[in-house]
């Protein structure tokens, strides 16, 4: 069977205006939306994260900003194959960058986007071999039954014992943002045994040869 082709859906969501023009939830997005993401029917990984910041939202491009070169380490893979959409996904809980709060951080993602696309996008195609789960938001829609304990201990719940590692069809990570260089510092055994043992994971999926 040929795999199914996404084209006219991804069009669908690039000329997506709900969060601007109607808005379900609060205002509306306060500037033009880009969404940004990354799939095909081919890809066995797939990232799903947070939503675009500014660098990405100017872009285009996901992750191209400090923590995609964080992200990018984690995972071993060079930016050749990160942005390859035959073999990764990168599908995050928002696609438009949704704006700053009053301290200046990004906003949480925009709630119309994963009820308007999330189902529909995941439907068409078939099931990934490995999905990684970046950051709280992600790790409560996918994992909702983990929802009420902290990001921490989830990502333990993988870092601590590396054969889930290797075995589970989804890993939950930190996000890669530099904000988060002083948890990376409390917590040594990332580096130390999980980021090792998810390069191979992902090795394994990328050259399977």
């Amino acid at each position: 069977m040929n795999p199914p082709d996404l084209s006219g859906f991804l069009g669908e969501i690039a000329d997506c205006r709900v969060c601007r023009d109607t808005p379900r939830y609060g205002t509306p997005l306060p500037h033009e939306p880009r969404p940004v993401l990354q799939l095909s029917a081919t890809a066995r990984l797939l990232l799903s994260g947070q939503a675009p910041g500014t660098r990405v939202h100017a872009s285009g491009r996901p992750f191209t900003d400090p923590s995609g070169d964080r992200l990018r380490q984690w995972l071993g893979i060079d930016e050749a194959r990160f942005y390859n959409p035959d073999l990764l996904a990168i599908v995050p809980m928002g696609f438009c960058f949704p704006g700053l709060d009053a301290k200046g951080g990004d906003l949480p993602p925009r709630r119309e986007c994963r009820e308007t696309w999330h189902d529909r996008l995941f439907a068409s195609r078939a099931p990934f071999d490995l999905t990684v789960l970046i950051g709280r938001y992600a790790r409560d829609h996918h994992l909702p039954e983990l929802k009420r304990e902290s990001l921490t201990a989830t990502v333990e719940r993988f870092g601590l014992n590396p054969q889930r590692v290797a075995s589970d069809p989804v890993i939950v990570l930190p996000h890669p943002s530099w904000r988060n260089t002083a948890w990376l510092k409390r917590h040594p055994w990332f580096d130390a045994e999980m980021v090792p043992a998810l390069q191979r994971r992902v090795a394994s999926l990328l050259n399977p040869a």
